[in-house]
């Protein structure tokens, strides 16, 4: 009994009569609770240190703040050390460990080998050599923060507004700040994966409270999983969340985007994302000029615009020197295309040998529209027919059965052009007939 009192007074503390007056989230006052069958008192450089073992409990004063070690020193700054077998509990945290010190300015906890932090209210937890824990405290801070080093394993769980129990993030890091139950910093080697998406970057945010999203710099890709798959990469990705759900994603600085059979470049590209599935794309930058290559066509632009609702391609747009192709011709490698300050592409069903795809139905360029047809010839041994026709706008309507081919081209305003058959002209003569 003498040993306990001595330790408790070294430690700051009161007597227990005062527990029930004691404020809430006030900085702790260590107390034992009790002392196995080693205590006694060090004297080292004019400082007394109190030092228990075999076993200790302890707790902070007034509050449902509990400690367990095998041992414990505590020194007359406040500090104390827990040794062996460390077991932290508060209402927001718990904290298993091989040895932790309490710093007592601060209020923190630093925690070292085979560390468990868990929240308590969210179930997150980080495992890892180094973890410290700064608790929240009347005058200290008003909310908790974790910091972790030496590649900490994070399953995060994000708040979950119904109750349930959502699927966590697998956060690895070389090192995390964890701010409060809802924010997130990653640095060195970070990737972050859920079942519906793998992440990777140099250094993440994640914010899963009020702000709803996350960044990703330093080498970023983000892929979206599942049957309407995706992945991003850029300089800087940004995302945003609706719940559990990732809403958007936006890569900026030499950007670049795959989705089915498209491929995406661009300075900037952002998909809009719903219920797991891609539902827009679009792309701008003068840096990198947007283009988007797919299996049959290609579509370039200042700005490009895609709609792909229910993973079904709808509608391309092209701003700003737009220019769509079409399947590149396996005999010539030239694709049949269409120019303007505007082109708008609309796709549709079609069936096919007994196979249902998305193919051209209409395309529609305006202001200084230009289009470039080469139709194939029927008679064995000829070359094609060329068409290039000028106007301020053109439609071009696609054959509605059969093979994908033209079926009507309407010029409206200032038309003009010219059809040449076989061994009429030299094509590469022809204005843009080269472009591909």
């Amino acid at each position: 009994m003498r040993r306990r009192l001595a330790l408790t007074a070294a430690l700051g503390a009161v007597p227990a009569a005062g527990l029930a007056q004691a404020p809430a989230a006030q900085p702790c006052r260590v107390q034992i609770v009790s002392v196995g069958d080693t205590g006694r008192r060090v004297e080292a450089n004019g400082q007394t240190s109190y030092y228990a073992g075999g076993g200790v409990r302890l707790r902070c004063l007034g509050q449902n703040v509990t400690m367990e070690s095998d041992s414990v020193v505590a020194y007359a700054s406040g500090d104390v050390e827990f040794i062996g077998r460390m077991r932290y509990r508060d209402s927001t945290m718990s904290v298993d460990a091989d040895r932790v010190t309490y710093r007592k300015t601060g209020e923190r906890w630093e925690a070292r080998g085979n560390v468990l932090s868990r929240s308590v209210t969210s179930g997150s937890t980080i495992r890892g050599p180094s973890v410290d824990y700064l608790r929240s405290a009347a005058g200290v801070r008003d909310t908790f923060e974790v910091f972790a080093t030496g590649r900490p394993h994070v399953d995060y769980f994000a708040r979950d507004s119904a109750g349930e129990r959502p699927e966590p993030y697998v956060i690895l890091a070389d090192r995390l700040h964890a701010f409060g139950e809802d924010r997130v910093w990653g640095g060195g080697r970070v990737t972050i994966d859920r079942s519906d998406i793998a992440a990777r970057a140099d250094s993440i945010r994640l914010d899963t409270g009020t702000g709803n999203d996350g960044t990703l710099v330093g080498h970023p890709m983000f892929r979206g999983l599942g049957a309407d798959s995706f992945t991003v990469t850029g300089t800087r990705i940004d995302f945003a969340l609706a719940g559990r759900q990732v809403r958007s994603v936006r890569a900026g600085d030499h950007a670049h985007a795959i989705k089915g059979e498209w491929d995406l470049v661009a300075d900037t590209i952002l998909i809009g994302v719903a219920q797991h599935t891609v539902e827009s794309m679009f792309a701008w930058g003068r840096g990198t000029r947007p283009r988007a290559v797919g299996a049959r066509y290609e579509v370039r632009g200042d700005s490009l615009a895609f709609d792909t609702p229910r993973q079904v391609l709808t509608e391309a747009r092209a701003f700003g020197t737009a220019w769509v192709g079409g399947a590149v011709d396996s005999a010539t490698g030239n694709r049949d295309w269409m120019q303007g300050d505007t082109v708008v592409a609309t796709f549709a069903r079609r069936d096919s040998a007994g196979k249902s795809r998305t193919a051209l139905d209409v395309v529609r360029a305006r202001h200084g529209a230009r289009s470039f047809h080469e139709a194939k010839s029927n008679r064995p041994g000829r070359g094609p027919s060329l068409s290039y026709v000028r106007g301020d706008t053109i439609t071009l309507t696609m054959k509605k059965d059969g093979p994908e081919g033209v079926e009507r081209v309407d010029v409206a305003g200032h038309a003009d052009g010219v059809q040449l058959e076989p061994g009429e002209a030299d094509r590469a003569r022809l204005p843009g007939a080269a472009r591909r």
